[in-house]
């Protein structure tokens, strides 16, 4: 947990509140490339000792981080983090470090026997997810209604679990508990619902069982064809930091940042050599990937482009949960996440 350097002498110029020593924060975030290096000490934030403790996996560590109870550094939901500054929690704050990214429209997956052949088939149907409030899900249901017509209100959504985002929905939003402990994803097998969003591959899609399918084959295509339209590359995670440490040490969000940044372009370059990776065409996907998202898919900061992808996603978390005024990303980010300056991705050193 946090502990105070001890008292400084004198403050460096331009770096308001910087104590000699080190800072000691503890992290918890994904087991991703991007930040292997940070994880095993290759990178070290300037000014911060880092305490990295095990990942408990994608869904634990959002209860954990949403109970308040996880560590200093934390890797978060980035709907869940919107609606819970919404509701007034100010005991955190968010570190425009986007560990998750991912496209959605592979991830809506139907019962074959339901003759759903269009998104439109999905109107008045029930479609199953185990939260409501998974980032992935706002994409998905934003998805459906910004580009091919279907309300989510015009849906009826099947949970598996309560979270913050299905207790306090609007009351014309229609919700169903899966009874008895169900979980959703039998019930799209068995044809107890007719569809379902998931953040993640499920089993059923994994292992090929012919009774599902995805809304969408050409998925790639047309996630593909999204970036070209919008430029976003959605996001679904960032990270945060409690407020009372940025608050006492401003400087941490630059130092944060850049190492996360730094951990990033070494993952970079590691990844660019085939062998890494056990795929066989790997270096044909690094290619097309790099030519349509760039040298930097998973960029850091508050850049406009930044801004547009996770305001879109506020734009849906507002959309489909909350009441009042649109979240500002003012009230979102730290002063100091708007006034960062990070460098240019490298270019990638062939010398393996």
């Amino acid at each position: 947990m946090t502990m105070r350097g001890k008292p400084a002498r004198k403050a460096a110029k331009g770096k308001p509140g910087r104590r000699p020593g080190k800072l000691r924060l503890s992290m918890m975030v994904g087991d991703y490339e991007i930040v292997r290096a940070l994880k095993e000490g290759v990178v070290k934030p300037k000014g911060i000792e880092l305490v990295v403790a095990s990942y408990p996996g994608a869904r634990a560590i959002h209860d954990t981080v949403a109970a308040g109870s996880a560590c200093d550094i934390n890797e978060f939901n980035g709907g869940a983090y919107v609606l819970q500054k919404h509701r007034g929690r100010d005991d955190f704050t968010a570190l425009p470090v986007f560990l998750h990214r991912r496209f959605r429209h592979g991830f809506i997956y139907v019962n074959r026997s339901k003759g759903i052949a269009k998104p439109a088939d999905l109107i008045g149907r029930r479609v199953a997810c185990r939260t409501f409030g998974a980032a992935a899900n706002y994409w998905m249901r934003g998805h459906l209604e910004e580009d091919y017509g279907v309300p989510h209100r015009a849906i009826t959504w099947v949970i598996e679990s309560e979270d913050d985002a299905s207790l306090q929905a609007p009351s014309d939003l229609k919700i169903e508990r899966a009874a008895g402990g169900r979980k959703v994803e039998a019930m799209l097998a068995a044809g107890e619902v007719d569809a379902m969003i998931a953040p993640n591959i499920t089993r059923l899609i994994g292992e090929g069982d012919a009774r599902v399918a995805r809304l969408f084959p050409n998925y790639r295509d047309i996630e593909a064809d999204y970036y070209r339209r919008t430029g976003l590359f959605p996001i679904m995670h960032l990270t945060t930091i409690p407020s009372r440490i940025v608050a006492r040490h401003p400087w941490v969000v630059e130092s944060l940042v850049l190492a996360f940044e730094e951990a990033k372009q070494l993952a970079y370059q590691r990844l660019a050599n085939p062998r890494n990776v056990p795929l066989g065409w790997y270096r044909t996907y690094w290619e097309e990937e790099r030519a349509l998202l760039g040298p930097d898919p998973w960029e850091y900061g508050l850049s406009e482009l930044n801004r547009r992808n996770f305001g879109t996603l506020v734009g849906w978390v507002h959309a489909q949960v909350l009441s009042g005024p649109r979240p500002r990303l003012e009230d979102l980010f730290p002063r100091e996440a708007f006034q960062l300056e990070l460098p240019r991705p490298r270019a990638i050193d062939y010398a393996f």
